[in-house]
């Protein structure tokens, strides 16, 4: 297992999901207004919306936050948030893309700086590490959506490019123009997908070793308590071995 849903299985068994609820909340919902002021407020016709809307669901956001969160995108004292993509480095060489809502460009760099600074880490230039990854449409259901044989049929009835299946469930793998298209042929055949959405898929990975693990996850956790940050992609590969001893 690569990447981000490793550093999710890690900081969900040290119970970091409910002490970081509120945060995560609000990301969510600025998410939503971002996408429901850049198109139409409808989820039927702006698939960027029908997609944040999916990951509020799949985080047990209450309806009303979600319809408040769409409601103020057409406020006049709306602020303007702004998408933006930075490009890094972790420890152990970890190629990182981490991706913004900000209204403030140099205030967000600068906060990434010193959180990668104070993790051994550093801020890169663009197209310094977005070779190590590939923009497609990833469309993820739970392990009891479908056998992976079923899945596996759906995706290519679908005209999925690529499809994963393990414990955590099944990612559907397509085109970045074709994700809502597939998304609702397979959905005609398994059901409401749980997410939708744009994603940095690793083309390579880079193996972490044990005196690098942990500072990586300070390093990716420091991330994600950021208010700017929406996402971060990561190339890095863990052991059983080093992911136990993270766990413990």
């Amino acid at each position: 297992m690569a990447g981000h849903s490793q550093f999710k299985n890690i900081m969900h068994r040290k119970g970091a999901k409910d002490a970081k609820r509120a945060k995560l909340f609000t990301k969510l919902a600025r998410e939503i207004t971002v996408a429901a002021k850049l198109g139409l407020p409808d989820p039927a016709y702006n698939a960027r919306l029908r997609s944040a809307i999916a990951d509020a669901k799949a985080e047990s956001v209450p309806r009303e936050n979600i319809e408040r969160a769409i409601k103020k995108a057409s406020g006049a004292d709306q602020e303007n948030y702004e998408e933006a993509r930075y490009e890094c480095r972790g420890p152990g060489n970890v190629a990182l893309i981490v991706e913004a809502l900000t209204n403030n460009r140099n205030r967000t760099a600068s906060e990434l700086r010193t959180i990668l600074g104070k993790n051994g880490g550093s801020l890169g230039e663009t197209n310094s590490v977005a070779y190590a990854f590939q923009r497609v449409g990833q469309i993820h259901y739970k392990p009891e959506a479908g056998s992976e044989d079923k899945v596996m049929e759906a995706a290519i009835e679908a005209g999925a490019d690529d499809v994963q299946s393990g414990e955590g469930g099944h990612d559907i793998f397509c085109a970045p123009d074709s994700l809502h298209a597939v998304q609702k042929a397979i959905e005609a055949v398994l059901g409401e997908a749980e997410t939708a959405r744009l994603e940095w898929k690793t083309t390579m990975t880079t193996n972490v070793s044990a005196e690098d693990a942990e500072t990586l996850m300070n390093l990716l956790s420091a991330l994600d308590d950021n208010d700017d940050v929406q996402r971060v992609a990561a190339n890095y590969e863990m052991s059983d071995e080093v992911m136990a001893k993270l766990g413990g």
